[in-house]
């Protein structure tokens, strides 16, 4: 099968590549084919016959070869920026994709060339925007500090599995290494079950629930007022809007006692000031899913102590204590699943 090829001089071939390549044009997965004094590259399908007179491209049908070994996706960035070596050993060679926003860490030091390699990062990676994370400020809201070194449009739509996650990715904070946590939820059969999620985000652990657990109700407290917004819609998005009701506020304040079958308290940081309500919202044989961070030392004492403080009389039962992720050194994200006996 022939496929459109730019037919390039060979001693121009190399600069005419690069040049094409950081607008996307060349196709990666076949191979340049070499044809006496010329060079054929395979052109993609986003060239059209503007392209073709803006660039002067002479077109030719070529039958070039899929390359025979993949070639990893940083390897390839590196190679056609072509930076001096002590800049190129500093390009993030991790990086966060949230539907077609890509999130990554850039040094200090290659500032002077950030948009020339958020760019590269972008074509080679399929983004319309590339965000640099500067870090992350403290607080309940969680709010990350985002720079736009590329494109401008930050709202998107997330796959995971059968869920839809819409977010404004400057300014929520999605935490992809929750994945694993997020698919066991979906697997619960809460077939019947009311369950409160105290900490719902953009519906990280509602969804799931709601859609894929069959949740027979969903109560989700959300105290940020944006990411309360995401929730709502994502409630449309993936087809459970009448399952799950919605509370902007404080989860403490939450108007309800002895309704949940089931409450997750999928959040880090200051989760156990949110105990003594989960005891309230808590049925007897009801079942808690409390998150926290302790360090290798105190697992799982820290947790069950608070949990006990909480308590208070009522008898508890601990099923499991896991690692969601790593945190920090010597410590982890840690979710205790925790049975209310009476």
């Amino acid at each position: 099968m022939s496929v459109r090829c730019a037919q390039v001089g060979r001693l121009e071939a190399e600069s005419v590549r690069k040049s094409l390549n950081t607008r996307g044009y060349v196709r990666k997965d076949l191979r340049i084919i070499e044809q006496g004094e010329f060079v054929l590259l395979p052109l993609t399908d986003k060239v059209d016959q503007r392209v073709i007179d803006e660039e002067g491209l002479v077109i030719v049908d070529g039958y070039p070869r899929e390359r025979e070994c993949y070639r990893a996706p940083f390897d390839i960035i590196k190679e056609e920026l072509a930076l001096p070596d002590e800049l190129a050993e500093l390009l993030p060679y991790k990086w966060e994709m949230l539907g077609d926003v890509l999130i990554a860490k850039f040094p200090e030091r290659l500032r002077p060339h950030l948009k020339r390699i958020a760019k590269y990062y972008a074509i080679e990676l399929g983004a319309k925007t590339v965000l640099d994370e500067r870090g992350y400020i403290d607080g309940v809201f969680r709010t990350p500090r985002m720079e736009i070194v590329y494109g401008s449009v930050t709202e998107t739509v997330h796959h995971e599995g059968a869920i839809l996650y819409k977010l404004d990715a400057a300014k929520l904070m999605f935490s992809s290494g929750n994945f694993d946590e997020k698919k066991r939820m979906g697997e619960l059969d809460c077939g019947g079950e009311t369950v409160v999620d105290m900490f719902a985000g953009i519906g990280y652990f509602t969804l799931p629930l709601a859609k894929l657990a069959h949740a027979k109700r969903v109560i989700a407290c959300e105290i940020n007022p944006l990411a309360h917004h995401y929730l709502r819609q994502n409630l449309v998005l993936n087809g459970v809007e009448n399952v799950v009701e919605t509370y902007l506020g404080d989860n403490r304040t939450l108007p309800y006692e002895n309704v949940a079958d089931r409450i997750v308290m999928g959040y880090i940081g200051s989760t156990e000031a949110s105990l003594p309500k989960a005891m309230e919202l808590i049925k007897k044989n009801g079942i808690i899913h409390y998150h926290d961070v302790s360090s290798i030392d105190e697992i799982p004492g820290k947790m069950v102590d608070a949990f006990a403080k909480a308590a208070q009389d009522r008898a508890f039962k601990v099923l499991q204590v896991k690692e969601v992720k790593a945190f920090a050194p010597c410590k982890s994200h840690m979710v205790m699943d925790v049975r209310v006996l009476d």
